[in-house]
């Protein structure tokens, strides 16, 4: 992990940080220097990753939010602009997957799949733009392998994570010339506490999961997709816009 100090003085939300890759980004940005809110439906959760950044000398709070739902959102960003000033970058990390059978996928899991990973990556943009105008700031949304091809058995998950992909690609052609810079990254398998709710239906062809098989043979780690993270909302990005990362162990190729 770096501590090269390049988000010093920068105001950053990490939605989903009380796990996974929404932790290990946390971590990252206020190991840079960032003032960070680590955002997550479970405050708890939140709570101890704020608490790791200010144990490490860094700069953190907490807050509790339900990222599809607009008024909890808007709350959160207007705490972060009062706590820190200012709004420098938003990573969207939260999110739900899993896998299911077209055939038992209901509208209630639907609409939770949609609402977490796309609407809320939405609400979360929606009500941080007009800050991040004013300092010129960074969006990096987290897509999915599975947001630029299909896979089996993830009708719902590919449909909410490609969503997110065109999504930031339109934000980054209409914000470009105003000074935000959005991009994402598309991880392929993390060894994260989502993974258990990705467990194969049972009785399907196991042959139709090759696709989803990195040519590395292992899944990345939590700080793999952080560094991506960091990287794309960095000066060290300037000139990239629009960009849907892979990072994925040449999973998509």
């Amino acid at each position: 992990m770096s501590t090269d100090g390049r988000f010093r003085s920068r105001v950053v939300i990490v939605t989903g940080a009380g796990s996974g890759i929404g932790a290990a980004t946390a971590l990252q940005f206020g190991a840079e220097g960032a003032q960070v809110t680590c955002v997550d439906v479970d405050e708890a959760a939140a709570t101890a990753t704020a608490n790791a950044i200010t144990d490490a000398d860094g700069a953190a709070r907490a807050a509790a939010c339900d990222v599809s739902d607009e008024a909890s959102v808007r709350a959160v960003v207007n705490a972060a602009v009062e706590a820190g000033g200012r709004l420098d970058v938003v990573a969207n990390v939260a999110g739900v997957g899993g896998f299911r059978r077209f055939e038992d996928l209901g509208l209630a899991e639907w609409n939770r799949m949609i609402g977490v990973n796309l609407t809320g990556t939405y609400l979360m943009c929606h009500e941080a733009i007009g800050h991040l105008l004013e300092s010129k700031g960074a969006i990096v949304n987290v897509s999915s392998t599975a947001g630029l091809k299909g896979q089996p058995w993830s009708s719902a998950y590919c449909a909410s994570k490609g969503g997110v992909a065109l999504f930031t690609r339109a934000l980054a052609h209409e914000f470009a010339e105003r000074g935000v810079r959005v991009n994402a990254v598309a991880p392929g398998g993390v060894n994260t506490p989502l993974i258990k709710d990705f467990a194969f239906p049972e009785g399907v062809d196991l042959n139709m999961s090759w696709k989803m098989v990195p040519a590395t043979g292992e899944m990345a780690e939590p700080a793999d997709i952080a560094e991506a993270i960091c990287w794309l909302a960095s000066d060290e990005a300037r000139y990239v816009h629009g960009a849907v990362l892979p990072v994925d162990g040449c999973t998509v190729a």
